[in-house]
This record gives structure tokens, C-alpha cells and sequence, in this order.
């Protein structure tokens, strides 16, 4: 079996690269180790998704914005970043930005599934479900594969878009940079007393962090982050203790808390691939860069990767050249490399910055956020980065 494209990983991400290339004459073969039935009803995984409005944009042009339901949209107006019990906190306000909200919140799940329904529309794409890669070879003529049924497949292309511990992106010889934060995040859903009035919560807390992503109505995603002993802990508690941990943790702001379903929990590591491109190969998505959550940039700037691969490829394809030669695929890992390396290392330092509970790290976080606060310019480009549309 031959085809323009292979990738690998049937996310968000891949998917999302496999419609973008949809459409402009080549073959496109998905290979994901999930069944169908999982694909086409994802399970719900606990993760809400912060969408900017560049991502928005692009969600719409691939025809997956319009597959959720008005339910599963939530705006978010404003942000709030706490230090502790410290009075100075940031708000990063959207009427800083001429707009009414910096984003909106998108299930996982919805996302997954949306994706899904839009790549399976194309006839161009194909999904070869249950499957994995046995054997692969990349060479200057091509790439062939050995899948675990033993069918055999040849390409012009391999994309990775299997997560953060891409096997892909080992079997291509490309190594990556990890860090093990050494944390473990719990994400649940919690209805609340009082109204969260649309502005997501980023509390920096000592020993623990915390975050609040509002939904509809009197209801939020809750994000806890300690170390795993007192995790292990706080997940032994039944429901109803543990509502009641949550209301402390969160120091009784929303009133009385309720959980909604399961507790859900993932370790933090984040991820980052030594190069972007090899020999008829490219990394997207988390086998990329794979941010740690703090920032909530990690499926927006994996959207925006494969937007860059796509469009790098189709301008290769409009000028008739091969799109898996090496100056192609260079040209996409260099402004891949360009734009990620900055904010990664923003993120970690920031990770780094205010997890750290020492003394002067603790003045050193007050003192951040107060000349913060209280620099109207700032806040204001923060706001235009967060709500600015996609190019």
C-alpha cells in the first residue's frame, strides 16, 4: 500500500494536519493503535481546553469549530494569577484588548471527536485503526513501514503526532529534551455556590497549585497540582471528602463545592524534540513540544504546528516540488524552532519560578506580579497576544 502522507497518531493534532492537507490531490493514511469506536466516541478525559482566537479560527476553516455543540463552548473573559495569600495578584483583562473574551473553553473530548467526524469526511484520508509501527526505514527515495497486522506501506512522508512520548519520534532517531516536574495534576469537574463570573483562576499556591478554568453556569474544571504522596493521598478520599478539601484548597472563594464525575489524574512532563524535520519525517503537536500546562498554550501551539507543516507542504506542492525533500521540511522546523524554543523556556522558568516556595523566590513572585499589576502596557499585550487572530 502507497500513500503522499502518513501519520502517525489519529489526536487532535494529526487529525487536524490530515484536513488540512485534505483536498489538494494527495493520499493520506492515519495510523492510530486506538479502535474506531474510540475515536468516533472519545471518552471523557477530564481536560478542558483554553482556546485563543487564532485557534478558534483555525478549527472553523477545518470545519471542526462547528461540530460542537453550544454546551460545550464556554467563554472566558478575563484571567486572574495568584501568589498564595499575597494581596497583589494579575488580571489579564480582554477589554484590555478591545474584546470581549481572551478565549473559550472546549472539552477534550468534544475536540477529539469533533476532529474525527471532520477527517472522516475527506475521501483522501484513510484511518487504519488497531495498528502500530514494526519496522520503519526512511531514505532519501522514501519511507517504508512494517505495521502489526504485517501489511506493509510506503510514503513519501511520515509525520509523528503521537504524543509527548512519541514512538515514532524514537524509531526516527530523534531525541528529545525531558523534564519530569516531578508533580502529578488532577483535573475533575466541580459545580460551586458562587459565580466564577467567567474568569479562569491561576493560584500559586505553597506546596500546591491550582487552577480554575470556568464552564457554563455555576461549574468549573478544577486543577490541582501536588507532589504524588499527596496526591495518593487526596484521591483516597471519597467524593464527598473531597469536596469538602477542594473548598480549602480554594479557600472557600466559590462557596460550597461539589464534584461532578470523576477525579482524573496525569503526570507532568514536558517534552522537547531535538529537531523538528529528518529524513522524509517531521514531528507536530506534543511528539514536538509538549508544554507543561501552566500556560494553557500546549494544544494551541500544537494547533498551530501542524498549520505551519500544512502550509509549508502545500506551498511545496504548489511549486511542484517533492514535499518530503530536505529543504521543504527544513524550512517548517526552522519557524517551528523559532517559535517554540522562547515560549518553552519561558514556561519552564515560570514552572521553575513560582513552584519554587523559598523565601526570597516567594518575595521574588510578590514583587513580579505587583509591577505587574500595575503596568497597564503589559497587561494590555498580554491581552492582544491571548485574543489576536491566526496568520
Amino acid at each position: 500500500m502507497k500513500a503522499d502522507v502518513v501519520i502517525v497518531g489519529a489526536g487532535p493534532a494529526g487529525l487536524c494536519l490530515a484536513r488540512s492537507l485534505s483536498g489538494h490531490g494527495l493520499s493520506i493514511r492515519l495510523i492510530e493503535r486506538q479502535p474506531e469506536a474510540e475515536l468516533a466516541a472519545p471518552p471523557f478525559d477530564g481536560r478542558e481546553i483554553a482556546l485563543t482566537h487564532a485557534s478558534q479560527q483555525i478549527l472553523e476553516k477545518l470545519g471542526i469549530w462547528q461540530q460542537f455543540t453550544p454546551d460545550e463552548i464556554s467563554p472566558l473573559r478575563d484571567a486572574h494569577v495568584l501568589n498564595g495569600p499575597s494581596p497583589y495578584a494579575l488580571r489579564i483583562a480582554a477589554a484590555a484588548a478591545g474584546k470581549e473574551r481572551l478565549g473559550c473553553l472546549v472539552p477534550n473530548q468534544a475536540i477529539r471527536r469533533a476532529a474525527y467526524g471532520a477527517a472522516s469526511e475527506c475521501a483522501d484520508i484513510k484511518v487504519l485503526y488497531e495498528r502500530t509501527i514494526t519496522e520503519l526505514s526512511c531514505s532519501a527515495g522514501g519511507v517504508s513501514m512494517r505495521l502489526s497486522n504485517g501489511q506493509t506501506l510506503e510514503s513519501g512522508l511520515i509525520v509523528a503526532a503521537d504524543s509527548r512520548f512519541s514512538e515514532t519520534r524514537r524509531r526516527l532517531g530523534i531525541g528529545s529534551r525531558m523534564e519530569d516536574f516531578g508533580k502529578t495534576m488532577l483535573v475533575c469537574r466541580m459545580a460551586h455556590e458562587r459565580s466564577h463570573e467567567q474568569v479562569a483562576w491561576e493560584w500559586f499556591g505553597y506546596g500546591q497549585t491550582l487552577a480554575l478554568l470556568p464552564l457554563n453556569g455555576n461549574c468549573a474544571s478544577a486543577v490541582l497540582t501536588l507532589t504524588p504522596t499527596e496526591m495518593n493521598r487526596v484521591m483516597s478520599l471519597d467524593d464527598q471528602a473531597f469536596a469538602r478539601e477542594m473548598e480549602r484548597r480554594f479557600d472557600r472563594r466559590l462557596g460550597r463545592m461539589e464534584l461532578l464525575g470523576e477525579r482524573i489524574t496525569y503526570p507532568l512532563v514536558g517534552v522537547y524534540a531535538e529537531r523538528f524535520a529528518g529524513l522524509r519525517s517531521a514531528l507536530v503537536g506534543d511528539a514536538a513540544v509538549g508544554m507543561h500546562p501552566v500556560t494553557a498554550h500546549g494544544f494551541n501551539f500544537g494547533l498551530q504546528s501542524q498549520k505551519r507543516l500544512a502550509d509549508t507542504l502545500l506551498g511545496a506542492l504548489r511549486q511542484g516540488r517533492d514535499i518530503g525533500e530536505p529543504g521543504v521540511l527544513q524550512r517548517y522546523a526552522g519557524a517551528q524552532q523559532r517559535t517554540s524554543w522562547p515560549l518553552y523556556q519561558a514556561t519552564s522558568l515560570l514552572v521553575r519560578l513560582y513552584t519554587d516556595d523559598r523565601g526570597p523566590t516567594r518575595l521574588l513572585r510578590n514583587a513580579g506580579l505587583r509591577v505587574a499589576q500595575n503596568l497597564p502596557p503589559f497587561k494590555a499585550a498580554l491581552a492582544r497576544h491571548l485574543t489576536q487572530i491566526a496568520r
